[in-house]
């Protein structure tokens, strides 16, 4: 039982230090305005959108992670599944590509690339991935 507890919280302390030095780098891809930084996270949704209907559509959130910056969500639904259950509180990981603005920046490219010219994205909310 002891090694089964040391174990678990190994695994933890990795998840924890990963989220952790992502969170480290979109702060810092926020403060030096880069962009097309191509990265995985994870943070908790504070604002549900209207999805953008102009064009390729998309899904739109905000998700504010643990170092308090908050992202907006951009994921492109002509492509990949809507999340169709999202609510405020809930925790969404996320794969795809930075791109600074002034008000924390946005993820996009959650999806996988048609083309295959880019590299995949995806969303992961309660265990599901969308891609």
């Amino acid at each position: 039982m002891k090694r089964f507890l040391v174990l678990l919280i190994a695994v933890f302390s990795i998840i924890s230090f990963d989220v952790l030095a992502n969170d480290a780098q979109l702060k810092q891809a926020f403060e030096s305005h880069q962009s097309d930084v191509q990265i995985k996270g994870g943070g908790k949704v504070v604002r549900l959108l209207p999805d953008d209907n102009r064009g390729s559509k998309h899904q739109k959130f905000i998700l504010k992670l643990k170092n308090h910056q908050t992202l907006l969500i951009s994921h492109n639904i002509d492509l990949a599944p809507k999340i169709s259950n999202l609510k405020v509180g809930d925790y969404v990981k996320f794969y795809g590509e930075y791109e600074w603005s002034r008000k924390g920046g946005v993820i996009h490219w959650t999806h996988r690339d048609p083309h295959n010219k880019h590299n995949h994205g995806w969303l992961k909310h309660k265990g599901k991935v969308y891609k």
